[in-house]
Parts: structure tokens; C-alpha cells; sequence
């Protein structure tokens, strides 16, 4: 009988949700038949908290970073909240009790740190053996992961290990798997084609200009900075779920004096990146994994306080991106990088040490044991 497999994540389009989409697609590559569900926990748990949290998350980040700055991992706002925690663990025990009665999972994963917490209390209180594997989508873990009732930790890199194992976490509980992103970043490629389709020269340098699933930060800033580079050039903008962002830039597109694209929320990412010549990006860390299994150079620019600056320390110091400190900065280093092919093949062959595209089927494959 094979695996029946839970995965829990939260918040529609963002890099959990995204985790969780590149396992079910790796399971399905290697067991069609394994029962697999996914769920939004913040939607199953409280769907009012579900909206709550998000607004005010995304209201936060784009108006006073600075709180999330001290809210993340923070160990004294940790301490202050256990007790909430407890509760709210507490408080969801009867849906996911019901959950896992109706599913009946051989295994649980979770691509955030609120699920894997309610499931590892519930295996606490309860004595429920079912194993449950954290799936970390940050280089760098915070607080909230530590949790008793993990049985194993999926991270994406040798710092996330380090630092587990320095709070406490056993060597033997954590395996280097990658950030899970979609097994088409493992497939052969050949861009040209998508180029083509696109109208786009692929004899000509192409920036790939993206703010993640929700398409934040400066990027019609950085597309009027980048357009007004002698440079030749040509630009490809991923505006993701911000379809305010689209209609701005579809507008303005006469505007340009070189060829632009503008897209909203595409399947064909790793089609875009095959042929791209570098990223300027926010430091997400689907973005930035999906990045590095391409081998693609990153211009970091303006990082969320908190994971995004941790993900953008730890490829600055691996030296797999470089980081613009303001978006007015983005020109000068595309113009330096273009001019300079040398520290383009380093940032390649640096991106390509730290590239694991085949995660998620190594996680997946983990999972399948579980029968």
C-alpha cells in the first residue's frame, strides 16, 4: 500500500503553498497512486485568523518593516507568547484530530512553522506515532521550527543545519534536502523557445525582474532605471499576484525604448530562468532556490526584514548574489555585470554549488518510505 501523505502549509501563493505544490508534484512523478492532501491550515484551523493574519502580515511589510524586524525570531516576544502558543496549539486540536481521522496520513510534512507546531503538540498530548518531517523554505531557521514531536528537519543549506544543531536538534533528525521547489527546475531545458514566443531576441542579454509571488518591492522603479541603461538589454517583469502592478506596467509599455515583457503569475518560471541572464529579485526563499538550481546570478533588492535579510546574508556569503542597498543602485550593478562576464561565470558556478533541483523528489522520496 503506498504512503498516504498530509501536507499542511499556509496562505494561498506563498512560498509554503509553493513548498508544498513541488512535493505533491514530485510524489505524483514517483508514486501516481499515493493518497496525497493538501491543506492551508491557516483556512482549516480559523479562516477568520486566516485573512486576519494575512492583512495585517502584508500590511506590516509594506508600511512598517521595522516591526517585523523585531517581531522575527525574536526570543523575548518567543518567551512572551508561549502561552498564547500553547493555547492556540490547544484550541486546534479537535480540527486536526478530525483531519487525521478522516485521512488517515501514513506521514506529515509541513512547510511552516504554525502547523508543524499544532501537529508536534498533538503528538506530545496524544502519543500519535505518525512521523512528522518539517520542510523548511528559508536558508536560515527561526525559533518557532524547534519543536519536540519533529522527527526530521528537510533544510535548505549547511548554515540552516548548523543552526539546528545548535539548539539542541540531534545530527541524525536533519537532512540537507534543499528548499523543495518544482522537479521541472531538474528537468533539461532549452529557453529559446519560450524567448521566442516571447518576442525576445535570445541573442540578447535578458534581466529577469521579479518581487515575488506578490510582487513587491521597487520594481517599476527598477524597470525605468534598467530602461534608461545604453546597455542592450532586454527586460522580462514578473508581477505575480499584484495585478495592480500588472495594469501600471502594461500601460507605460510604450513607454520603453527596448523590449519589454510584462507577465503576471506564470506555470513556465523555469522556462523564463533557463534563458534569463540574470535575476534582480526580492530574497525569497522559493525565488532564490529555484535561482541557484539554474544557475542563475541574483541582484538582491530590498529584502523583508527577517527571513529575506537572513536568505540574502547567506548568499552574499557564499557569494552566489550581490546585493543593490538601494533599488537607485540596480543599474549600476546590471551595467557591471554585463560588462564583466568573468564575475557572471563566478556568481554562475557559485549558484550552481549551492543549487539542489531535484529537492523535492528527494523529499518526496523520503515521504514514499512511510507505507
Amino acid at each position: 500500500m503506498p504512503a498516504r501523505v498530509l501536507l499542511l502549509y499556509i496562505t494561498a501563493h506563498s512560498g509554503h503553498y509553493r513548498a508544498s505544490h513541488a512535493i505533491v508534484q514530485a510524489l505524483r512523478r514517483l508514486e501516481p497512486r499515493a493518497p496525497v492532501r493538501t491543506v492551508d491550515a491557516f483556512q482549516a484551523f480559523n479562516p477568520f485568523l486566516s485573512r486576519f493574519v494575512d492583512r495585517i502580515y502584508m500590511t506590516v511589510i509594506r508600511n512598517t518593516p521595522e516591526v517585523w524586524e523585531y517581531l522575527y525570531d525574536n526570543p523575548s516576544v518567543a518567551h512572551r507568547g508561549r502561552g498564547l502558543q500553547r493555547w492556540i496549539h490547544r484550541h486546534n486540536a479537535p480540527t486536526l484530530r478530525r483531519l487525521l481521522e478522516e485521512f488517515r496520513p501514513t506521514v506529515i510534512a509541513c512547510t511552516q512553522a504554525f502547523p508543524c507546531g499544532v501537529v508536534a503538540a498533538y503528538k506530545r498530548a496524544t502519543g500519535l506515532r505518525t512521523p512528522l518531517y518539517a520542510v523548511l523554505t528559508d536558508f536560515i531557521p527561526h525559533q518557532f521550527w524547534l519543536q519536540d514531536g519533529v522527527d526530521t528537519y528537510f533544510v535548505g543549506s549547511d548554515a540552516a543545519r548548523a543552526r539546528l544543531i545548535e539548539h539542541g536538534v540531534p545530527e541524525k533528525r536533519i537532512q540537507q534536502s534543499g528548499i523543495p521547489i518544482d522537479p521541472v527546475f531538474a528537468d533539461p531545458q532549452d529557453g529559446a523557445a519560450r524567448c521566442l514566443s516571447l518576442g525576445l531576441d535570445p541573442q540578447q542579454p535578458t534581466v529577469l525582474l521579479m518581487g515575488g509571488g506578490q510582487g513587491l518591492g521597487p520594481i517599476e522603479q527598477v524597470a525605468r532605471a534598467l530602461d534608461a541603461l545604453p546597455q542592450r538589454l532586454q527586460l522580462v517583469i514578473l508581477t505575480g499576484m499584484n495585478a495592480a502592478l500588472k495594469r501600471r506596467l502594461t500601460a507605460i509599455l510604450p513607454q520603453f525604448r527596448r523590449r519589454v515583457v510584462v507577465l503576471g503569475h506564470v506555470p513556465f518560471v523555469h522556462e523564463l530562468m533557463s534563458f534569463a541572464t540574470l535575476i534582480v529579485t526580492k530574497p525569497g526563499g522559493l525565488t532564490a532556490a529555484e535561482a541557484l538550481a539554474k544557475r542563475l546570478p541574483i541582484i538582491i533588492v530590498d529584502p523583508i526584514p527577517g527571513q529575506e535579510v537572513n536568505n540574502t546574508e547567506f548568499l552574499l556569503g557564499r557569494q552566489a548574489a550581490v546585493r543593490a542597498q538601494r533599488w537607485e543602485l540596480v543599474p549600476r550593478l546590471v551595467d557591471d555585470l554585463l560588462e564583466r562576464p568573468d564575475r557572471l561565470t563566478a556568481l554562475r558556478q557559485a549558484a550552481g554549488a549551492l543549487g539542489r533541483p531535484r529537492s523535492a523528489l528527494d523529499i518526496a522520496q523520503v515521504l514514499l518510505r512511510h507505507a
